[in-house]
């Protein structure tokens, strides 16, 4: 791994790790030794960060040079919290770990007072009935959506016959106790909204529909405003 790569994942451990956070932890997160920690905790001060702490105490991240300061009034900080702690529960774990680390993030970059707001925020998200943990394929469905890649699969429609469709995926949505696929169905040349959870034999083709994602989304904005959606 190179230097930089791996300063970068040491910051981003000293934002999220209880602090302080020994450099055996650091070590054990980062799959180093603790002198490779003690090293690249010096070059992360003569690079501007602020770390408290020492061997054999720990360190905390006071100061982070990476990321700028950002100021937040304290509802705000509330909606944040908020809002990522709903990511958390309900995405994949891919996108609810990435929800830890912008929140991480988000964090270190206020000034101590609004940290503490957000530490202690008020408002909290609990569900006791959770969906369905999303399918291994949701991760595919979104870099395909990034990508502007065509998918291929099986899908068992609402009256239960299966169909192989090819589909171009615009977006995943998350209703209350469904997550849908966004999408323009090759098959039945339309827009369609797929059930994750009916979808089998995921995979891409290799087919390009770059540049056409964003202005499809507004296709399908303005028919949904005239006609419903269709699944």
């Amino acid at each position: 791994m190179a230097k930089s790569d791996r300063l970068f994942r040491l910051l981003t451990a000293l934002r999220m790790l209880p602090q302080p956070v020994t450099a055996a932890r650091l070590a054990e997160e980062m799959a180093v030794s603790e002198r490779t920690i003690y090293r690249d905790i010096d070059s992360l001060r003569a690079g501007g960060a602020l770390i408290d702490g020492e061997a054999g105490v720990g360190y905390t991240l006071t100061e982070d040079p990476a990321l700028p300061p950002q100021m937040f009034t304290q509802l705000e900080v509330e909606s944040l919290v908020l809002g990522l702690a709903e990511v958390r529960q309900m995405g994949d774990p891919a996108l609810a770990k990435a929800a830890e680390v912008a929140m991480a993030k988000i964090v270190a970059t206020m000034p101590e007072r609004v940290q503490r707001q957000a530490v202690h925020a008020v408002s909290r998200s609990i569900k006791f009935q959770l969906r369905a943990a999303p399918p291994t394929h949701v991760a595919l469905l979104r870099e395909a959506s990034w990508a502007e890649q065509e998918v291929e699969l099986n899908y068992l429609d609402l009256n239960g016959a299966q169909t192989r469709r090819r589909i171009w995926p615009l977006s995943i949505v998350y209703f209350d106790h469904a997550l849908m696929c966004l999408a323009w169905c090759c098959l039945r040349e339309d827009f369609r909204r797929f059930h994750l959870d009916r979808m089998q034999d995921v995979a891409l083709t290799g087919v390009s529909f770059r540049p056409r994602r964003v202005p499809m989304l507004r296709d399908d904005a303005a028919l949904v405003a005239t006609r419903g959606h269709r699944q």
